[in-house]
């Protein structure tokens, strides 16, 4: 079947049923490309984000926040219970920046850490979208989790969230001890919009001064505003993020056509990359930025960067923030988790 054919009506119930329940609803209606088959319950979540949306309409700022919200309280698990969640304010460019603390121990030792940049294409997303996905990894990778809503497009433009996370990094790097950091052993990780601000941190770090991340996790990152890969092309219409709603974003984010070459936007396009941190990057096989993300796993492994480049084949953007819908996200969770305890503890 090709994504054009038209998606059934669904209720949101649907997204919770079992695999074998999923591929009853699906009735043989499989999408696949090339040698993918989508996951039949990403299928159906993909399908029901479809068939809510008018195509081409961005409803208002509020509303369009409070929709990721809504998505991802219906779609993910609730975050496990920690010993310590505390909301801080860390110093930024233009003010303080609201930030979250999720510790898996109440006290003791400073802990290996990781500053997590939330996705929502620079427009969506604050602590809220992102509780569960950081208070699981805090748990599972048995580091302190440092979560920073920094601030949004289009009130703000590029480059100031690249600005913020940068300064959240540097002030962990700096000052972490005082909310339990060991600020010798410090990891940057982000989901989409989060992924191209984890990548550009770690290409600046040494700019400003403090010592590159320990390493970096880009879960299907955005990391070059051109649009032309395969997977652009051939998942225009694609789930999640058509290609009409990756373009909005980047008129939101995005000053104009002169910053689609700035490294800070898209760092895929950096000369090299040696010496950069090790990398784990994610990518999901029906996802628009599926190929940028390969592209750049493999731009880090010619500059001699060690490198994890792991494909979901039957995924979709954002999996991995609907694991009650899509339980392949907590399994990616878990792999995340992994590799940042054995980077962290190394």
């Amino acid at each position: 079947m090709s994504e054009q054919a038209a998606p059934p009506k669904l209720e949101l119930s649907h997204t919770m049923l079992t695999e074998d329940d999923a591929l009853r609803v699906l009735d043989g209606r499989r999408i696949r490309r090339g040698n993918r088959v989508m996951d039949p319950k990403a299928q159906i979540v993909g399908e029901f984000v479809k068939s809510i949306r008018v195509p081409g309409y961005f409803p208002p700022l509020p509303e369009l926040r409070q929709q990721l919200r809504t998505m991802v309280t219906l779609m993910d698990e609730p975050a496990p219970p920690l010993p310590r969640v505390d909301d801080i304010r860390i110093p930024g460019p233009a003010g303080e920046l609201p930030a979250r603390v999720y510790a898996p121990q109440a006290t003791g030792a400073p802990r290996p850490t990781v500053a997590y940049f939330h996705g929502g294409g620079w427009v969506q997303g604050d602590l809220e979208t992102h509780h569960g996905l950081c208070a699981r990894l805090a748990k599972h990778a048995d580091v302190l989790v440092v979560a920073i809503d920094y601030r949004l497009a289009p009130e703000h433009k590029f480059p100031a969230a690249v600005d913020d996370c940068l300064a959240a990094y540097r002030w962990l790097r700096t000052h972490g001890r005082d909310v339990g950091a060991d600020t010798t052993r410090v990891a940057v990780a982000g989901d989409s919009a989060g992924g191209n601000l984890a990548a550009v941190v770690s290409q600046l770090a040494a700019s400003v001064g403090v010592p590159l991340p320990t390493c970096q996790v880009l879960v299907y990152p955005a990391v070059d505003f051109s649009l032309e890969t395969q997977s652009h092309r051939e998942l225009a219409d694609g789930h999640v993020i058509p290609r009409d709603r990756i373009v909005w974003y980047t008129e939101q984010y995005l000053r104009g056509e002169a910053d689609k070459a700035d490294l800070r936007a898209s760092p895929l396009r950096a000369g090299t990359l040696a010496g950069q941190p090790p990398a784990m990057i994610v990518t999901a096989g029906f996802d628009p930025l599926r190929d940028e993300g390969h592209a750049y796993a493999e731009h880090l492994r010619r500059a001699g960067v060690d490198v994890v480049d792991r494909e979901y084949s039957g995924q979709i953007h954002a999996f991995v923030s609907l694991t009650k819908a899509i339980p392949q996200g907590m399994a990616c969770t878990l792999e995340i988790a992994e590799y940042l305890r054995k980077r962290l503890n190394a």
